[in-house]
């Protein structure tokens, strides 16, 4: 299996993938959470995490500022 060493987007939905910066990816990421939470509420996606996540991922989980965080 090859392992992916950068990010990959799509223009339109279905499209292409297509090699992108790290602060393309992340933005276009931000931007689709940050939509579905201003259409449909705070509630309307969720994380999970667990002792194998990374750093990152667990410090990404504690910004989100909820108090429906829960562990396992």
């Amino acid at each position: 299996m090859k392992r992916i060493v950068h990010p990959l987007v799509r223009d339109v939905r279905g499209g292409a993938l297509r090699h992108a910066s790290w602060d393309e990816a992340l933005g276009r990421a931000a931007k689709g959470l940050a939509d579905t939470r201003d259409a449909h509420g705070g509630t309307a996606f969720g994380l999970f995490s667990c002792s194998k996540s990374t750093n990152e991922m667990n410090y990404a989980r504690s910004e989100e500022h909820t108090s429906e965080l829960q562990s396992l």
